[in-house]
C-alpha cells in the first residue's frame, strides 16, 4: 500500500472541511507565489520531468501539452485555461471527490497552469449533474478571491487570473475537449476536426489548454516536493500516484490514492473489500471507465494498473476507475447495456458513429435475448472495426472497444445463448 507520506489527497480519506481554512492547514496554497514567479518555462520543465500524464483518460504528458502553446509575442491574442469537470463516463467518480473535498488544491493548480501557459481566464466546465460539487466550488472560488488567492495579483505572485464556473447541460460528448469549448463557446457540443489543435486554435480561436481536475490539482503538491519524487513513484512510463475508483460487485466501493502500476487484485481485495461472493466468483473487470475492453479474472489475476501492462492486455488504463463484474453478471446484456449508452450520447455528426453506435446496439439486444444470429457475431465485430478510428473523435472508438471486449473474452457465452 502506498506510504502515507506519498499521499496527495489527503482530505479525500479523512473528510475535513473544504474550506480555505481547513485547506491552509493542510498545507494548500504554500509557496504559490514562489513556483508563479519562477516563470513558464520552470514550471514546465518540472511538470515534464515529473512524468506526469493526464488523469483524464488519454494519458499525454501534460508537460508538453502545455508547451505546445505559443508564447503571447507570437499568437498575439489571449490565452485560456479549460478545467475539464465533466467526468460522465459511466463508472468513473474520481473528480467529483476533489471537487467536494479538496476544491482549493484545483485552484491552486490553475493559478500555477495558468501561468504555465500564460492564460488570465480560466473556465471550469463542469457536469450540470454535479449540483452539489459546483455548489462547493463556488464557494471555494469566493473564499479564493475574498483572500487574495484568485483575481488581481493571485497569491501575491504578480500574475492575475480570473476563474468561472461554467455548467453543462448533461451531455456526454461535452468530455471531449474540442465539443466542451464548443459548448463554452454557445454551440451545439461537437466534436471539432484536428489541426488545429486548441494549444494553438481552442476557444474563441485563441491558444487553449485543456485538463482533466485530478492533472491540474496534484501539480501544486509536485512542485512543492519536487518532480523526481514524482516520477520516482509509479512504473516506468507510468509515473507517480493517482486516484482509482472501485465500483460494482465488490463489498467495499470505494475512491483511493495509489501508486500506478499497483496490481488489480490488490484494489479490489485490500481496499474494495473483495468480490461478492469471493475472488473465485469474479467474471470480468473493466479497468478504467465504460469505454475499455473488459478483462476477464485470469488476466486480473497479475494485470497491474498502468499504461504499458493493460495495452499489452489489450485494454487501457483509461479514467482509472474499476467496474467489477462477478459471476451474477449477465455479460452480454451489460455490454448491451453500454452500447445504448453510447448510441444516445452520439453527436451524431460522424456516419460511422451516428449510424453504427445503433447498429451494434440492435444486434447486441437480440443477442442477449438469444434472437441473434451466430453469423452475426462476426458482423457485429466487423462493425466495430469500421467505426474505430473512423470518427472525429473518441466517441466511436469507445462504443466499439467494449463490444471487442465481450468478443474476445466471451464468444464462448454469446455463441451458447444464440444456441
Amino acid at each position: 500500500m502506498i506510504s502515507a507520506k506519498n499521499v496527495i489527497f489527503t482530505n479525500i480519506i479523512n473528510r475535513d472541511s473544504a474550506s480555505l481554512e481547513a485547506s491552509l492547514k493542510r498545507e494548500d496554497w504554500l509557496k504559490t507565489s514562489d513556483f508563479v514567479q519562477k516563470g513558464s518555462a520552470w514550471i514546465i520543465e518540472n511538470i515534464k520531468n515529473s512524468g506526469l500524464k493526464g488523469r483524464g483518460g488519454a494519458g499525454f504528458l501534460t508537460g508538453a501539452k502545455w508547451s505546445f502553446v505559443p508564447s503571447p509575442e507570437k499568437s498575439k491574442k489571449p490565452h485560456y485555461l479549460i478545467v475539464n469537470a465533466d467526468e460522465s463516463e459511466p463508472g468513473t467518480c474520481k473528480d467529483r471527490q476533489i471537487l467536494l473535498h479538496e476544491p482549493h488544491k484545483l485552484l491552486e493548480g490553475i493559478v500555477i497552469a495558468s501561468r504555465a501557459i500564460n492564460a488570465h481566464t480560466c473556465y471550469i466546465y463542469i457536469r450540470g449533474e454535479y449540483y452539489k460539487e459546483a455548489i462547493v466550488l463556488e464557494k471555494a472560488i469566493d473564499e479564493a478571491n475574498r483572500a487574495g488567492l484568485l483575481g488581481k495579483n493571485a497569491a501575491n505572485s504578480g500574475w492575475d487570473i480570473e476563474v468561472f464556473v461554467h455548467r453543462g447541460a448533461g451531455a456526454y460528448i461535452c468530455g471531449e475537449e474540442t465539443a466542451l469549448l464548443e459548448s463554452l463557446e454557445g454551440k451545439k457540443g461537437m466534436p471539432r476536426l484536428k489541426p488545429p489543435f486548441p494549444a494553438s486554435a481552442g476557444l474563441y480561436g485563441c491558444p487553449t489548454v485543456v485538463n482533466n481536475v485530478e492533472s491540474i490539482a496534484v501539480v501544486p503538491t509536485i512542485l512543492r516536493r519536487g518532480a523526481d519524487w514524482f516520477a520516482n513513484l509509479g512504473v516506468t512510463n507510468s509515473a507517480g500516484v493517482r486516484l482509482f475508483a472501485v465500483s460494482g460487485h465488490v463489498n467495499s466501493p470505494c475512491i483511493i490514492e495509489e501508486e500506478m502500476g499497483v496490481p488489480i487484485k490488490t484494489l479490489i481485495n485490500e481496499y474494495a473489500g473483495g468480490v461478492i461472493g469471493g475472488w473465485d466468483s469474479l467474471l470480468a473487470v473493466i479497468p478504467g471507465g465504460s469505454s475499455c475492453p473488459l478483462i476477464t479474472k485470469e488476466i486480473c489475476e497479475t494485470a497491474t494498473m498502468d499504461f504499458d501492462n493493460l495495452r499489452k492486455n489489450g485494454t487501457s488504463v483509461g479514467t482509472a476507475c474499476l467496474i467489477v463484474m462477478n459471476k451474477s453478471t449477465d455479460i452480454i446484456k451489460a455490454i448491451a447495456n453500454l452500447a445504448r449508452f453510447y448510441k444516445h450520447e452520439s453527436c451524431g455528426q460522424c456516419t460511422p458513429c451516428r449510424e453504427g453506435t445503433g447498429w451494434m446496439y440492435r444486434i447486441l439486444d437480440r443477442m442477449q435475448k438469444g434472437d441473434a444470429k451466430k453469423e452475426e457475431i462476426e458482423q457485429l465485430l466487423q462493425i466495430t472495426k469500421q467505426i474505430e478510428g473512423h470518427t472525429i473523435c473518441a466517441l466511436g472508438d469507445a462504443a466499439a472497444w467494449p463490444i471487442q471486449g465481450l468478443i474476445r473474452h466471451f464468444k464462448k457465452e454469446i455463441e451458447q445463448r444464440l444456441r
